[in-house]
């Protein structure tokens, strides 16, 4: 015979399965149902917040940038082009290769898009950032784009 009692069921809702985790973010269960973020929107939040950052020229590298100016001229712009995340059940580390404008300082470019995509995931997501690394690979000038649309001087 054994000495344990049966449980009554209770009335009350029971809490979500992991207490610490924020209830609007990955994978978190509630009493209603659970609430799954996939990474590829974490991506494009981010991307999208690091695009809004003075100093970005475009995001991603060289062969993303061509990719993404292709699905550009159809309309399709890839919000999380050159942004890769990984994503824990209550954390997320972010990785952004991007384009800077000259003659703005990369250090501020570079700080100004840990502090828009760390606050963008948080505030959205629910995740807790870890770290945003911000791999800067060129510098757009300006003048670049002023000798591509000067007329050929053969023809």
């Amino acid at each position: 015979m054994s000495n344990t009692a049966p449980v009554a069921a209770s009335s009350t809702p029971r809490p979500a399965k992991n207490t610490t985790a924020p209830t609007d973010g990955l994978n978190a269960d509630t009493t209603h149902g659970t609430t799954t973020v996939e990474d590829a929107v974490v991506a494009k939040i981010a991307g999208i917040a690091a695009r809004e950052v003075p100093g970005v020229h475009d995001l991603g590298g060289g062969a993303a940038r061509a990719i993404g100016a292709l699905r550009s001229r159809i309309n399709q712009t890839d919000q999380g082009q050159g942004i890769s995340v990984e994503v824990g059940e209550t954390q997320a580390a972010v990785d952004v290769t991007v384009v800077a404008e000259y003659p703005i300082p990369l250090h501020h470019v570079a700080d100004g898009i840990r502090t828009a995509v760390t606050t963008a995931i948080e505030t959205l997501v629910g995740l807790e950032v870890t770290e945003v690394n911000v791999t800067i690979t060129d510098v757009h000038i300006p003048s670049d784009d002023d000798q591509a649309a000067a007329e050929p001087r053969v023809q």
